[in-house]
């Protein structure tokens, strides 16, 4: 198998995005979890006199609402740039519109089925990854509106109306809530799905994918 060497295939912006993304996150996860299940007024009496003046819930509600904004700037620049980057980053390149590509995503299903010894090489996103982003960034795009949509209730206005508030006419504020929730286990599931088949990936094709998101390079060395 012939591999090219230091091939430039993940921009700033996608590479800023993905690892903003991560922190964010990792914060919200922690915080809404808490939001929902605040475990921490639960201890014991004794300790009811060091904590009761903290304010917690407010601190947790405080970071949790900072870093949605944060996380939804985010978001929306790694959709513009699927749209202004090169090939490795663009919408048209998650997708399996032509036959090469549905050959491949059938090549790597196959190798996921154990029926492959190796995945198609891919430069950028193989098609498999990429409907796997596509589904993870709807997974994004709806746990947005849907928080976006549980603080409108605090927030009046055309913007809150239109950034999720016009859900809540539509659908019960704890359907609302529900979906939010498993969201957020949905995004802390699929991380970890993504870096074991990254890692796997990187170990049969040798491409240095894991390193790619740093450097934005794959280097690959000869057959």
């Amino acid at each position: 198998m012939l591999c090219l060497r230091d091939v430039y295939v993940w921009e700033f912006p996608v590479r800023l995005t993905h690892w903003v993304n991560v922190i964010c996150l990792i914060t919200l996860s922690f915080t809404g979890y808490y939001i929902g299940n605040p475990y921490i007024h639960n201890v014991h009496p004794f300790f009811y006199g060091v904590l009761k003046d903290q304010w917690v819930m407010g601190w947790m509600r405080l970071i949790h609402f900072s870093v949605a904004y944060v996380f939804a700037m985010s978001v929306l620049l790694r959709i513009y740039w699927g749209f202004a980057g090169n090939r490795h980053a663009r919408w048209s390149a998650m997708i399996p519109t032509t036959k090469e590509r549905r050959r491949t995503l059938l090549h790597d299903i196959r190798f996921y089925l154990l029926m492959e010894p190796a995945p198609a090489v891919s430069i950028g996103h193989s098609p498999t990854a990429g409907l796997a982003y596509l589904l993870l960034f709807l997974g994004y795009l709806v746990s947005i509106l849907t928080g976006f949509a549980l603080l409108s209730q605090s927030h009046g206005g055309a913007f809150w109306y239109a950034a999720g508030g016009w859900i809540l006419p539509s659908f019960p504020v704890q359907w609302v809530r529900l979906v939010h929730h498993v969201m957020m286990w949905f995004l802390i599931v699929f991380p970890i799905v993504h870096l074991y088949v990254g890692w796997t990936t990187d170990l049969v094709e040798e491409n240095c994918v894991m390193s790619s998101i740093f450097s934005g390079r794959k280097t690959c060395g000869d057959e």
